[in-house]
């Protein structure tokens, strides 16, 4: 396949939306027959025996595990060879599902200026891709590197040392995008790159964005919040903005070409996951950063004071039983009436961008559509605010008149009261269990197995989370017992694995498992703390080819996905069904019989000219 067409426009993907839609149509038709059916007593109608019930979906199941995580030669995790090696242990494993955390540059600590950690749920575009991410080996083979220009591996093991890495590999990837806008117009990759930057859905975020990028970098401005720039800049004054169009344009078009490089990375990563039977779900925040060029280049579709433009209400959740502060999370709220007026073009955009880099979408924080806190931008604490209504359904109806429908999974964690249930069903969409929440209240706990429901994802943790290693250990006695008792959850088997066989086991009909708790990890390998700023998302999972070394756990996944109908029926994964020897007899014995071909009569003479 071209890398052409890798960045051209993806194809539609089926969507819940859609396929809700049909259920609730064929319900309708089912009801109708029943009105004009027969009276007691006669005759069935014609076709009876034909009208059987729906199938289930398929099932599925999967590993999550963001691309950072991966081996790499250079610190970090990228998109070179050890990432379609993960991609074919997938497949090994019978995994159709590989999910990600977002791919969005990750929140960037400024020294002496901003603090912060490396987080890609603090990104600072919703839009834009993780450049860090790009392959320096990838590099050379576009011949946009040379081999003699690349580091010595280093970090070979251990977390990533993400600062490390920014010095390191960011000055050759710059290098390699002022390479490719080098390149003479006829060459393929800057043909490619020109198509890629004028297509409209690209055009709309990746301007504002190089913009946005150029105008922080500018001496006075590192650092600063947006609406702490001159007024000009932060109204968005066009003057203003063509002359620094023009003062930048030589760091816009950089900012383009890498953006470029990491496109054509990842989908050309996507399109092989997809061939062999790997679907990509990606992880998209609801809210977006308030530094960022989202808000910046969309102001009035977001709550935001009028005199200094910063944010007038910020997003979080109120107090409960495990913070008496409640969560202040600082994004600015969106100005729901305003994108209805704008017929939601600009979240279709978004979920639009989302679904070329991913098959399936989750949304983080999905019971805001229902409802949602409204804190206070000048407090410290979310103890004030309140509940606001959230869009509902006319969100998901507007986004489907503009997209068509997107393949979405309901982050529904948390308090959720019966109007989040109620949207995620009316529109068809998977929610979450999650099985380490599954042991505490009695017997109705959603999260317990035979709770389950069929159109959900059930996880063993989250990146939130414990490894499940790490939280059975320090479960008490009698949480212990209750397992074994309900599950057969026991040391002998370890907490890791009795969690994935009892979500393969689940009527949920996709399963997710953290990659460490396939590796049967403790808490070292945890990916996130809550509350805790500083040391998370670090970590890796081993040195490059670790996965020539997982051989074992990939077959213990397949032989479980083969168990509970997990394993794809159609497709790269199907499989290969035994020939049976009635069949190759037939085959036989047709083969055997004179065939007419081109040029020739069927009793194999040639045909008179």
């Amino acid at each position: 396949m071209s890398f052409a067409s890798c960045v051209a426009a993806p194809a539609a993907t089926a969507a819940p939306f859609r396929a809700a839609a049909q259920r609730s149509t064929a319900r309708r038709a089912c009801a109708v027959r029943a009105m004009a059916a027969p009276k007691i007593g006669e005759a069935v109608e014609k076709g009876y025996v034909d009208q059987m019930p729906a199938k289930r979906d398929a099932r599925r199941a999967g590993v999550i595990m963001h691309p950072t995580s991966l081996p790499g030669q250079y610190g970090i995790g990228d998109m070179g060879a050890d990432a379609y090696a993960f991609v074919d242990w997938l497949a090994d494993s019978k995994m159709q599902i590989w999910q990600v955390l977002p791919l969005v540059p990750p929140g960037r600590p400024i020294p002496g200026i901003r603090e912060d950690y490396w987080s890609p749920y603090s990104g600072r575009d919703a839009h834009c891709g993780n450049t860090l991410l790009i392959s320096l080996d990838e590099l050379v083979k576009d011949k946009l590197l040379e081999s003699s220009e690349l580091p010595a591996p280093y970090n070979l093991t251990g977390d990533v040392d993400f600062s490390k890495v920014a010095a390191t590999n960011e000055p050759l990837i710059a290098t390699a995008a002022r390479r490719l806008l080098a390149l003479d117009d006829a060459s393929p990759l800057m043909a490619a790159f020109k198509v890629w930057k004028a297509r409209p859905e690209i055009a709309a975020w990746l301007d504002e964005a190089a913009l946005f990028d150029a105008i922080g970098n500018t001496e006075g401005l590192v650092g600063k919040d947006w609406w702490d720039w001159p007024d000009a800049l932060r109204r968005r004054d066009p003057l203003a903005l063509a002359a620094k169009c023009d003062s930048c344009a030589v760091a816009m078009e950089d900012f383009r070409a890498t953006q470029f490089l990491f496109e054509k990375q990842w989908l050309s990563l996507k399109t092989y996951a997809n061939s062999k039977g790997v679907s990509l779900v990606g992880d998209m925040p609801i809210y977006v950063g308030g530094h960022s060029a989202d808000v910046w280049a969309h102001q009035a579709l977001f709550l935001l004071n009028k005199a200094d433009c910063k944010p007038s209400a910020v997003a979080g959740v109120p107090p409960d039983a495990f913070s008496d502060d409640g969560q202040l999370w600082g994004n600015p709220l969106y100005d729901w009436p305003k994108h209805e007026e704008e017929g939601y073009t600009w979240w279709a955009g978004r979920l639009g961008r989302a679904l070329q880099l991913h098959d399936e979408v989750r949304i983080d924080h999905f019971r805001a559509f229902a409802a949602y806190w409204q804190g206070e931008a000048t407090s410290s604490t979310a103890k004030n605010g309140e509940w606001m209504v959230g869009p509902r359904e006319k969100f998901f109806k507007g986004i489907e008149k503009a997209l068509g429908g997107a393949p979405i999974v309901a982050e529904d964690l948390g308090v959720i009261t019966e109007d989040v249930v109620a949207l995620r069903e009316a529109i068809g969409a998977p929610g979450m269990v999650v099985l380490q929440f599954a042991w505490g209240g009695d017997g109705r706990n959603p999260h317990l197995p035979h709770n389950h429901y069929e159109n959900s994802f059930c996880y063993s943790g989250t990146h939130d989370n414990e490894t499940s290693q790490g939280w059975y250990d320090a479960q008490d006695d009698a949480t212990k017992l209750h397992m074994q008792a309900y599950a057969g959850i026991s040391d002998t088997e370890g907490a890791a694995w009795g969690f994935i066989r009892l979500g393969m086991s689940s009527v949920s009909k996709a399963c997710v498992f953290p990659m460490q708790d396939v590796l049967s990890m403790g808490n070292e390998a945890r990916m996130n703390t809550p509350g805790v700023a500083s040391g998370n998302w670090a970590w890796r999972v081993g040195a490059p080819g670790t996965f020539s070394t997982a051989t074992a756990e990939a077959k213990k996944l397949a032989r479980l996905a083969a168990v509970f109908d997990r394993v794809a029926e159609t497709g790269p994964q199907a499989p290969v069904k035994p020939v049976k020897v009635k069949e190759v007899a037939a085959a036989a014995a047709a083969a055997e019989e004179p065939t007419a071909t081109v040029g020739k009569k069927a009793d194999g003479k040639k045909k008179k000219k």
